[in-house]
């Protein structure tokens, strides 16, 4: 049921340069992310760690959706959030891309990485369909979080918390 709220509010721009430049960035890509409320809660997380900024690519649902807006519990408008983000310039950038997979022979336990680059970007995908294999064969290290017998994967809002708060707490790698 509708809270009965209404506000006007100037959207945010961001200079998604000036966040790239810094020295020091971490920050979530999502991929073709369709639920809000996952987009929402992922933005709110990464505002409240204090994270550079989120990505979304273009095949992902409205940053500005009602239902984001609501998820992020204001944090909409005191987050950097790029819409049609293209993983392609985040490596460009200089950024290293850490790329969260449903377990896999090739990926590490995400309590293995011990350290991570100055320039960071941690990258989730589809709810249902996770990354798509050209963003996981970009990431310069792909990891899953261990999960017990029976459980096959995270809510993609759940695997960006998880992984948004381990990647914070890591030192620099240098």
């Amino acid at each position: 049921m509708p809270q009965g709220i209404l506000a006007v509010v100037r959207l945010p721009k961001w200079n998604e340069g000036d966040i790239l430049a810094q020295a020091r960035v971490l920050g979530v890509y999502g991929e073709r992310l369709q639920d809000p409320t996952n987009v929402g809660t992922i933005i709110r997380t990464a505002a409240g760690l204090g994270l550079s900024g989120v990505w979304l690519s273009s095949n992902s649902v409205d940053c500005f959706h009602p239902k984001v807006v609501r998820g992020t519990a204001g944090a909409i408008l005191a987050l950097p959030v790029f819409q049609g983000a293209e993983l392609s310039s985040l490596s460009a950038s200089g950024c290293v891309l850490y790329a969260a997979v449903v377990s896999s022979p090739e990926a590490c336990d995400l309590r293995s990485i011990t350290g991570r680059a100055p320039r960071s970007i941690i990258a989730v995908g589809n709810e249902s369909q996770g990354l798509l294999p050209a963003s996981i064969a970009a990431a310069s290290r792909t990891y899953s979080i261990p999960l017990v017998r029976g459980i096959d994967s995270l809510n993609v809002a759940t695997t960006a918390a998880i992984s948004s708060y381990y990647f914070s707490g890591l030192p620099i790698a240098r």
